[in-house]
């Protein structure tokens, strides 16, 4: 066959695949028989063949796929139909016609190649299996199966088609295959079946993260928890803020009162500021112990028994139950706690129970704190009124010009 026919083969082919293929066949099209081609004749360099041979060779991977513009099942026989018609157009051998039907007949998934020509036919067929961008090149098969509505697969079932047609359904025939693309087709499968490891991997830990879900308390409940404890923690730490502004604040009142006021009532001339004065300093140290006794913590006795982590009496959760107990103690009670679900809950129910007392213990001192500052700051104000009225007011204005100083040193 001459060169000139070999490129009509190629123009003709060309022509059939580009405008009678349907654009569902995305591997079985013109690129996949051009990689035939190509592998078909580095084949046939690789093993030595007659230039017939490689015309033959040639010739059938141009048409071997063409039966698929006509039918996708059984397209071999339409293949060897369709280069039998445009052979005996261009004047082909009727030996030559048969040799080449032939050798398109041996692309047959299942057939088993009895002559060299048809084991390089094979062979260049599956030359995709051991390239780089195979998995890519299988893809875009699995897709063609679905749209044409023949086969449907996930990518894992997808996956082990391809594990089981490496292991048990493919092989190459000739000497130069097994050579060169044994090695490229091993290694595809050892990253098939690497991704099917890490999915496996990967589907068990879904599965894990699923069960321990199960078994975990819903999200609400965990909110409640999560939620409610810090707004405990938040309700404590105002509480505490609180307690200090009443504690400075009536520190440096009496700081002043003392620097201030009573080394006045040395004269006789002031002796009317002594009741205002006293009723000053008595609610103004009251309010400071009050404000103490606020943020004073409790002394616990920081040990448990085994009893109590076996009886679930103990809430592990609070420093106050175990900072006196040895380290092993304490790692053997939570692993125990760890086991026990409903004694985890209890603990926290526990924790936020003692936590509410706590901060009504807190707010309640608070609150009469606030009550008797207030009360002090009126009686004060009531005691210089009547000294007003009994003294004069010659003496009340020293008075106020007393209180005025130190409420401006107060706000210094």
């Amino acid at each position: 066959m001459s060169d000139s026919i070999r490129e009509e083969v190629a123009a003709k082919v060309t022509d059939i695949l580009t405008d009678q293929l349907g654009p569902e066949y995305l591997f079985h099209n013109l690129r996949h028989t051009q990689r035939v081609v190509r592998a078909v004749n580095t084949l046939s360099e690789g093993q030595g063949c007659s230039e017939r041979e490689r015309e033959l060779l040639e010739t059938a991977a141009w048409f071997h796929d063409t039966g698929y513009t006509v039918k996708r099942k059984g397209h071999e026989e339409e293949s060897a139909k369709i280069a039998k018609n445009i052979l005996t157009e261009m004047g082909a051998e009727p030996d030559f016609i048969s040799a080449v039907v032939q050798l398109i007949m041996a692309t047959e998934r299942n057939y088993h190649p009895k002559t060299p020509l048809e084991a390089i036919m094979k062979d260049a067929d599956t030359k995709h299996l051991s390239v780089k961008s195979y998995r890519a090149i299988s893809e875009t098969l699995r897709e063609e199966l679905e749209r044409t509505a023949t086969q449907h697969f996930s990518v894992t079932q997808w996956r082990k088609e391809n594990i089981q047609l490496f292991r048990t359904g493919h092989r190459y025939y000739t000497d130069y295959a097994i050579e060169n693309w044994q090695a490229g087709k091993d290694k595809n499968l050892r990253r098939l079946l690497k991704d099917e490891k890490k999915e496996r991997r990967l589907i068990k830990k879904e599965k894990l993260k699923a069960k321990f879900k199960n078994e975990s308390p819903d999200r609400g409940v965990q909110t409640l928890y999560r939620t409610t404890l810090r707004n405990h923690i938040k309700l404590s730490d105002i509480a505490d803020t609180k307690s200090n502004i009443l504690l400075s604040v009536n520190a440096i009142i009496i700081s002043l009162a003392l620097s201030n006021l009573i080394p006045k009532l040395d004269n006789p001339s002031n002796d009317y500021l002594i009741v205002p004065t006293i009723i000053f300093i008595i609610f103004s140290i009251i309010s400071m112990i009050m404000s103490i006794s606020a943020t004073r913590p409790n002394v616990t006795s920081g040990t448990f028994t085994p009893q109590d982590v076996a009886e679930k009496k103990v809430n592990l959760l609070f420093f106050g139950n175990f900072h006196k107990m040895e380290l092993g103690a304490y790692e053997a009670a939570i692993d125990t706690m760890l086991k026990d679900k409903d004694y985890i809950y209890k603990s926290l129910t526990k924790d936020l129970y003692y936590l509410g007392i706590v901060l009504e213990r807190k707010y309640r001192i608070l609150r009469w704190t606030y009550t008797i500052f207030m009360l002090g700051m009126i009686l004060s104000v009531i005691a210089f009124a009547i000294s007003f009225k009994y003294y004069g007011p010659e003496r009340i204005l020293n008075s106020v010009s007393a209180l005025t100083e130190l409420s401006l040193k107060t706000l210094i």
